[in-house]
């Protein structure tokens, strides 16, 4: 947290002092067109690029096999497992994240994959729900979102889904914390640049969840964008809060029709 609140008031120095006199926080938010859309492995150093995409070098693929290993068990004997209901996942799950957070008719709104497989298990194995970053919802996470590695990003087209897409462009766009930063301001105003050392990218969540370096772990995307509200010196959202499903709506219409990448490898 400490690193992402240097990079954020770094921005801020930097922004104080560009060419026009304007700081990033003031620039209207340009959204990057998606024949300009590029993941952050792009960014990534040789060396990361190279362990993302050797099976047996990416230390994301142990989650993978750890969700592997929970999508075959049953939560108790006289329940079924998600292998019982979906069969093999690499034929079930195909192209299934690429499409989420998606349209739940139960809650009547937005739902992301880890609240679709909590809802499942509730609902059709009558367990309760895993806690939010443990290793059991990462895991599962990351094995479904595995078999969709490589298809592009195809948001439904489910007019059902327009408040909360239209939530997430609020909030992607809005300014917010002690130094009134938006995620706009780095991610659709300031890609390519650098923050010290570290390059901007343009923030598109293709690979989660991922494996960062600084984490020594795999995390979601809603613990990366925790980490981005607390380096704006703003009070995150709560893990699993209706704000953050809407935030990746937007998030994965953004980079559409960039493909998955799960697991990723990051700084």
């Amino acid at each position: 947290m400490r690193r992402a609140a240097s990079l954020a008031l770094g921005l801020a120095l930097a922004g104080a002092g560009n060419a026009t006199g304007i700081s990033a926080a003031e620039i209207p938010p340009t959204e990057i067109p998606p024949a300009a859309r590029r993941s952050g492995f792009d960014t990534m150093s040789p060396a990361i690029q190279a362990m993302q995409r050797d099976e047996t070098a990416n230390p994301g693929l142990l989650w993978v096999q750890e969700g592997e290993d929970l999508w075959a068990k049953a939560p108790a004997a006289d329940r079924p497992a998600c292998a019982g209901c979906h069969g093999a996942a690499d034929a079930s799950m195909r192209g299934v994240a690429a499409r989420y957070p998606a349209y739940d008719v139960e809650s009547g709104g937005a739902i992301d994959l880890q609240g679709r497989i909590n809802a499942c298990r509730r609902r059709h194995q009558g367990a309760p729900p895993f806690p939010y970053e443990s290793g059991e919802l990462l895991g599962l996470s990351a094995y479904v979102a595995a078999q969709s590695r490589g298809l592009p990003i195809v948001p439904p087209d489910d007019p059902h889904l327009a408040p909360a897409r239209e939530a997430g462009r609020a909030l992607f766009t809005r300014r917010m914390g002690q130094l009134g930063f938006s995620c706009a301001a780095c991610h659709d105003d300031h890609p390519g640049r650098r923050l010290g050392a570290a390059p901007i990218p343009q923030g598109h969540p293709t690979g989660y969840p991922l494996y960062r370096l600084e984490w020594q772990g795999v995390g979601s995307v809603q613990r990366r964008l925790r980490n981005c509200m607390t380096g704006m010196r703003a009070e995150p959202f709560a893990y699993g809060a209706p704000e953050f499903v809407a935030l990746e709506r937007y998030l994965m219409d953004r980079a559409s029709p960039l493909p998955i990448e799960t697991p990723a490898v990051r700084p």
